[in-house]
C-alpha cells in the first residue's frame, strides 16, 4: 500500500468519530449557551422577580378596583363615592374642586 492510500483509509475511519464529536460538542454548547441553557437561568430569575413585582402591583390595583366596585353596588351604594363619580362623569365638577376619598376607618 502506498502512503497516500494509508492516509486516505485512516481519514475515512476518522470521519465518523469526528462528526459524532462535533455533534456532541454542539449539543453541549447549546445546553450551556443556548436560549434555555445554563447562562439563561440568571436572566430567568431576574425576569421572574420583575414579573412578581408587577404581579403584586396588579393584584393591589385589582383589590382597589374590586373595593370600588363593591362600593358602587346597586343594592348598597356609598353616597359619597356615587356623588363623586356622577359629578366627575357629568362634568359638573369645578376645576378648582378636589375630591378627597376617605378611608373606611375615618368614616363616622
Amino acid at each position: 500500500m502506498t502512503q497516500r492510500h494509508k492516509f486516505r483509509k485512516s481519514m475515512n475511519r476518522a470521519i465518523g468519530p469526528a462528526v459524532a464529536l462535533i455533534a456532541v460538542l454542539a449539543m453541549i454548547g447549546y445546553a450551556i449557551f443556548g436560549p434555555t441553557g445554563l447562562y439563561a437561568w440568571g436572566d430567568y430569575s431576574q425576569s421572574v422577580e420583575k414579573k412578581r413585582i408587577v404581579l403584586n402591583q396588579l393584584a393591589k390595583k385589582q383589590g382597589e378596583l374590586q373595593n370600588r366596585v363593591n362600593l358602587l353596588d346597586r343594592r348598597r351604594v356609598d353616597p359619597d363615592l356615587a356623588d363623586e363619580y356622577v359629578r366627575e362623569k357629568l362634568g359638573v365638577m369645578h376645576p378648582d374642586e378636589i375630591a378627597i376619598p376617605m378611608d373606611d376607618k375615618e368614616k363616622p
